[in-house]
């Protein structure tokens, strides 16, 4: 029997075992990095010398069969932290920090995204065929289609995070800010800033990093194949997003000073929050009737199951079908409602309102930051499986228009306008919006 498994493994890693010569190579490149590059640092130098060496090792494992699981796994967290060393030991020179994090991605993506992570092939070989579409849903939210966007987000958000770090690490003495003065610099050199101890915007570029890879991983089936990734891309996208979205929107509260180059990451990280909830339900859906099937929680969480019901995603455009087909698939699922549109510009005028309406004080911080949490709110309301949730606006509202009474220090003018907003959000929020999908028995909460 162990054999027998042992000969089905090595037909299916055949044709991928040059992605464990090649992470061979990648940590001969990086052991010798130190000395082609002139890192100056003993942290670093040692960090590379023994990451490469143990890459070279772990992928060479990988070849014997029995070790292909340990080994390509032990490899992905190499790689892991060779995204991590540079920021850990503020790498004195770029060379060092191109180098790990490069090669970070490409040991991550050759041990478990390019081959198929270890472990999986063979369940995936000895699973029952599946549908595509989960049962009473009228697209596929794991399609490639629904995922190009989260992709090219991340992509986005790694280059601009790249290059706030490269500022804080001190590769580049200045950093471009054609809005708000030395606004980017006083952010990124803020108290704020300098209470991680590694450079937060290299902990954006590594979020950014870890999304890109996530979203490429599985498969068009992984919402029932994948349980797992789909839950760790939801944490990694949704609350470590709102967590990025928030600390941007404490910056003119708590730094004084806007920065251009954030607010457009933390735009490009709430644009993807609605891309990626579908998916979760999906999966939620799944889980759910596995264990109503009597199916085991957490091996099914880890490995995946099929499901009766669905079809194959005929609808979804296939390669070389015309852009005006494919554009529309990678937005399945979210639409965008005239009135969430109108709400997210009122939430951005009550960014800016305190600078034009010479609002000061709480009064000024109570609008710049309710502004952006209904800006925030009603963006992820254009998931449709999301849309209640522009409900919390009301709360929002309200505040807004109770605020206006009981800061007495507001100019008379700044108090109209928040009245005036705190009702018109009011307003955009009771209606629903047109709902283009059906999502089975989430339908119901579609409100």
């Amino acid at each position: 029997m162990h054999g027998s498994h042992d000969d089905m493994l090595r037909e299916l890693r055949r044709p991928w075992l040059w992605t464990n010569a090649t992470v061979m190579m990648l940590g001969l490149w990086l052991a010798s990095s130190p000395v082609t590059f002139g890192y100056h640092g003993r942290a670093m130098i040692w960090s590379d010398v023994i990451s490469g060496v143990a890459l070279a090792a772990f992928a060479g494992l990988a070849f014997v069969p029995r070790f292909d699981f340990i080994g390509r796994w032990m490899v992905s967290l190499v790689g892991l932290w060779l995204q991590l060393a540079p920021l850990a030991f503020w790498a004195p020179t770029p060379a060092a920090y191109l180098s790990d994090t490069f090669v970070g991605a490409l040991a991550i993506a050759l041990s478990i995204l390019v081959p198929m992570m270890p472990g999986m092939a063979h369940h995936m070989a000895m699973m029952q065929p599946g549908p595509e579409i989960p049962p009473g849903w009228t697209y596929n939210p794991s399609s490639w289609h629904q995922r190009a966007p989260m992709i090219a987000l991340a992509f986005i958000g790694w280059m601009i995070s790249r290059y706030l770090a490269a500022f804080q690490l001190g590769y580049i003495t200045t950093v471009w800010e054609p809005f708000f003065g030395a606004g980017t610099e006083r952010v990124l050199t803020s108290n704020v800033s300098q209470m991680w101890p590694i450079s937060d915007a290299g902990l954006g570029a590594l979020a950014y990093t870890l999304e890109f890879l996530m979203a490429w991983m599985g498969g068009q089936t992984r919402w029932r194949s994948m349980p797992w990734m789909v839950s760790f891309f939801f944490i990694l996208v949704v609350p470590l997003g709102l967590t990025h979205v928030t600390l941007v929107i404490l910056q003119p509260v708590v730094v004084g000073f806007w920065c251009t180059l954030c607010l457009a990451a933390a735009a490009v990280m709430l644009v993807m929050i609605p891309f990626t909830v579908d998916e979760v339900i999906a999966m939620a859906q799944f889980m759910a009737d596995r264990v109503r099937a009597g199916k085991p929680f957490w091996r099914t969480f880890w490995v995946g199951d099929t499901i009766d019901g669905g079809g194959p995603d005929a609808r979804t455009p296939r390669y070389g079908a015309p852009l005006r087909a494919l554009a529309p698939a990678a937005a399945w699922g979210v639409s965008v409602p005239s009135t969430l549109v109108i709400a997210g510009v009122v939430g951005i005028w009550l960014m800016v309102a305190p600078a034009l309406l010479h609002s000061s004080g709480v009064a000024a911080d109570s609008d710049r930051l309710v502004g952006a949490l209904v800006l925030t709110v009603a963006a992820i309301s254009t998931a449709e499986v999301a849309r209640a949730l522009r409900f919390i606006n009301v709360l929002f509202a309200v505040w807004l228009i109770v605020g206006s009474w009981a800061m007495g220090d507001m100019p008379s003018v700044a108090h109209w306008n928040d009245m005036s907003a705190g009702l018109i959000v009011f307003l955009l929020t009771l209606p629903r919006g047109a709902v283009h999908e059906r999502y089975a028995g989430w339908d119901r909460f579609v409100v």
